[in-house]
């Protein structure tokens, strides 16, 4: 009985525990570090779109690029059927730099949708634990 006593003696000052926790998160009580460990920073992800725009724009123009390196090239070439095949290959590398290209601004605009989506989550969550701090402002459980 002594040992069934003591079980529910833990799980009740557990239970006590996390309303107090949540109480100190929502900024109602006697935790020391408030509501800021609800904030998050979106400086890491706008940076991160920053990187994926700056990708995109040094492969803009990589199409312009090859054009210029390839001028003349099949001039007086014609018969030989490997150069032939650098034309198909060279529009090949320019697919998938323009794929590329356009897979960086997508992911960009992911990465500033998730910093603004998570400061959305931030201030929902803090919102609601508004009514938990008001009814234990200064209660311990």
């Amino acid at each position: 009985m002594a040992q069934f006593r003591s079980t529910i003696k833990e799980r009740a000052s557990g239970v006590s525990g996390v309303r107090q926790r949540l109480s100190d998160l929502a900024g109602g009580g006697g935790g020391s570090a408030g509501g800021d460990q609800l904030r998050h920073s979106d400086g890491a992800w706008l940076r991160a779109a920053g990187g994926a725009e700056g990708m995109g724009a040094h492969l803009g123009p990589v199409r312009t690029e090859l054009a210029t390196a390839h001028e003349g090239l099949l001039a007086g070439t014609v018969g030989l059927s490997a150069l032939a095949e650098l034309g198909a290959v060279r529009d090949s590398w320019e697919r998938r730099f323009e794929t590329a290209r356009r897979e960086c601004g997508a992911l960009a605009g992911n990465l500033r949708a998730v910093a603004r989506a998570q400061g959305e989550t931030n201030e929902t969550v803090k919102s609601s634990f508004t009514p938990v701090a008001r009814r234990t402002v200064g209660v311990e459980r």
